[in-house]
């Protein structure tokens, strides 16, 4: 059995698992009265409790799409080398009573989430559409040109014949305090069967822990029920902040008021999340920055960008390791325009090991930088914003699905649409 790291979890887990269908089983009750007395006393001491054993987990496979396979199982592989699609999402809303109730998260929520029954229907209209899930770190790669200098190269990548590759990355993956009285997941936890599930309260207090109210949880049961929709293993990558932790534990500190209690707290939470990590990476999940303040990076000073780099690579890539991503908070390019120039925040973050810079924009766009070893590349949003855009707007994402389909406008706040429905169009 999986321990959980701390008392809190593993009581919380044993109630909830009960409430899903599972049935907890009571310890036995102990011996009294003539029952207690008509017991024989061993002669020798008896054997001490054996540990409990860990849940055998399936084996995970994870592999690389840049490998020409052929013919594997009666699937062929071909080489692809148009875009690669990349959508980006934010933690999406399992309730939406609580994330739309007016107050002031409500439009912020509308405009940048989506709820778990639109996130459902996209994973289905992708998945439908012959998409199938890479890594972003696959996509491109660091070689030398011809006089020896360090470059990046897009990688061919061999997709099942009639599939289209899709990166899928999450930003915010850090479960902030405000999120947690707004409709959202409050953690990640690995359950008993070592699987990873979610942990938080429904709206009326209760504890819950499922796999049907966050996305990662999600898309790890979507490709449990249709293996072809990650053929490599790849689920996603997690774009994360460092200021209020990670994943739903406080492994931050704070520079204004920090103690030996909160130090130690931290280095607990830190422990807890790490089985948590392991799993994500062991299942297909990895890791980018997001900064660690999301900080704007267009408009902040180069010695900023120093400190929060640092400070993200202290707290949250001690944990996470290494990443050639970095997801710019806002959308926000370094130094104005990381498309014309390369100016010297963006130069610093190169040096530090980044490699692949994502923004957001109206098309998976990306370019090799010529100057630099580096790429800079866009991502797609669905969100409130796209899902109730124009005509034109949800034209962007027809490849993916109908907004028009995916929008849950009995839930959301009534803020209208500016696309024409389907039976006027």
């Amino acid at each position: 059995m999986r321990r959980i790291t701390t008392l809190f979890l593993a009581l919380i887990l044993t109630l909830s698992l009960t409430a899903c269908g599972g049935t907890a089983q009571p310890n036995p009750p102990a011996q009294t009265g003539d029952d207690a007395s008509q017991t024989e006393t061993p002669d020798t001491a008896p054997e001490p409790a054996e540990e409990p054993e860990e849940p055998q987990q399936k084996p995970y496979v994870i592999s690389s799409p840049t490998v020409d396979r052929g013919t594997v199982d009666g699937v062929t592989y071909v080489p692809w080398d148009g875009v690669v699609e990349h959508l980006f999402f934010h933690p999406i809303v399992a309730y939406p009573e609580l994330a739309f109730d007016g107050d002031s998260q409500a439009d912020g929520i509308d405009d940048w989430m989506v709820t778990v029954d639109e996130y459902d229907k996209i994973l289905q209209s992708v998945y439908d559409r012959g998409y199938v899930l890479v890594d972003i770190n696959d996509v491109w790669s660091e070689s030398t040109d011809a006089n020896g200098q360090p470059v990046m190269i897009r990688n061919t990548l061999y997709i099942p014949e009639g599939k289209k590759p899709l990166i899928f990355s999450y930003d915010d993956v850090n479960y902030y305090d405000y999120m947690l009285k707004d409709g959202f997941t409050y953690k990640l936890i690995l359950g008993e069967d070592g699987l990873l599930w979610s942990y938080g309260l429904d709206p009326q207090g209760n504890e819950v822990i499922s796999q049907d109210l966050d996305a990662v949880t999600i898309l790890d049961k979507f490709v449990r029920e249709h293996p072809d929709f990650s053929p490599f293993g790849a689920k996603g990558s997690l774009s994360l902040t460092g200021y209020q932790g990670i994943l739903g534990y406080r492994t931050n500190t704070d520079t204004k008021v920090w103690n030996d209690e909160l130090e130690a707290n931290r280095l607990k939470e830190c422990e807890a999340v790490k089985p948590i990590i392991a799993e994500l990476k062991r299942t297909g999940w990895t890791f980018g920055s997001h900064t660690w303040g999301h900080i704007n990076l267009s408009s902040s000073s180069l010695e900023r960008v120093k400190a929060d780099t640092k400070r993200w690579m202290d707290e949250v890539g001690s944990l996470v390791g290494p990443t050639p991503i970095l997801y710019y908070p806002h959308g926000a390019r370094p130094d104005g325009d990381d498309v014309q120039s390369t100016g010297p925040i963006f130069k610093y973050l190169q040096e530090q090991g980044f490699r692949v810079f994502a923004s957001v924009g109206i098309s998976s766009y990306s370019k090799i930088k010529t100057d630099i070893c580096a790429v800079i590349c866009d991502r797609l949003h669905p969100d409130g914003t796209t899902l109730r855009g124009s005509d034109k707007v949800i034209g962007w994402y027809s490849q993916f699905y109908d907004a028009r389909d995916i929008i849950d406008l009995d839930v959301r706040p009534n803020r209208g649409v500016k696309w024409t429905p389907k039976s006027a169009s």
